[in-house]
C-alpha cells in the first residue's frame, strides 16, 4: 500500500485480540514491510481502540497489531467508558500499554469527578487510572484551584500529590508548601515543608 489514496471517507476494521481496532480518514498511505509497519491517516483522521476514541488533523499507526498511535493537529479524545476527555497539541497512545502521552498545550477533563486539568506533559496510565502533569499544571473543582510544576492525580483514590512551587486556593484560602496533597472528594488539604498560607473568615 503506498502513495495517497483517493480523498474519500476510509472505514478500515482489524480484530485484534478481544479489542476491535478501527479508523477512518480523508486519505491513507502507508507500508508494511515488516519491522516497519506504518499507516499515515489525514484530513478527520479517527481512530477507535477498545474504549479510546481519538480524532485529529493527522493520525500515524505504527508498529506490530497497530501498537503505537501517533496524533498531531487539533486532537481530541475520548475515554468513552470512564467518561475522561482530553484535547492537546500531539498525542502519543500506546495500545499494549494503555498509557497515552499528551504534549504542548493539554486539557484533562474527568467529568465523572468534576475536575479539570491543564499541563504542557500529561501522560495518563489507563490501566492504573493514575495522570502525571507536568509544567505550569493547573487543576479547576468546584471551589478549589490548584497550581504547580509537577502532579499525580490518582483517579480511583481521588487524591492529588503537588510539588514544583505547588499552591491551592480553597474559595478565598490560599495554601503553599513544598508538598501539598489534596483529597479531591472531602477537599482537605495536607502540607508539608515550608508551609505558609492566609486564611479568611
Amino acid at each position: 500500500m503506498k502513495g495517497f489514496l483517493p480523498a474519500f471517507l476510509l472505514i478500515l476494521v482489524f480484530p485484534v485480540s478481544s479489542d476491535t481496532f478501527t479508523f477512518k480518514a480523508d486519505r491513507m498511505s502507508g507500508g508494511k514491510a515488516a519491522g516497519r509497519e506504518i499507516t499515515i491517516l489525514q484530513g478527520n483522521a479517527e481512530v477507535r481502540s477498545d474504549k479510546l476514541l481519538l480524532r485529529a488533523d493527522r493520525i500515524e499507526i505504527q508498529g506490530e497489531d497497530n501498537q503505537f498511535i501517533d496524533c498531531s493537529g487539533n486532537v481530541w479524545g475520548q475515554e468513552e467508558e470512564k467518561n475522561i476527555f482530553f484535547q492537546t497539541d500531539r498525542l502519543r497512545y500506546d495500545r499494549t500499554l494503555k498509557i497515552a502521552r499528551l504534549e504542548g498545550n493539554s486539557t484533562l477533563e474527568d467529568r465523572k469527578n468534576e475536575i479539570v486539568a491543564k499541563g504542557r506533559f500529561i501522560e495518563y496510565d489507563d490501566q492504573a487510572e493514575v495522570t502525571v502533569f507536568q509544567i505550569s499544571v493547573r487543576l479547576f473543582k468546584d471551589n478549589l484551584v490548584c497550581r504547580s510544576e509537577y502532579a499525580v492525580y490518582r483517579r480511583i483514590e481521588k487524591l492529588l500529590d503537588l510539588s514544583g512551587f505547588p499552591v491551592v486556593y480553597k474559595k478565598e484560602d490560599e495554601f503553599r508548601a513544598d508538598r501539598i496533597r489534596v483529597d479531591l472528594d472531602t477537599d482537605d488539604v495536607v502540607m508539608e515543608g515550608s508551609v505558609s498560607g492566609s486564611i479568611k473568615n
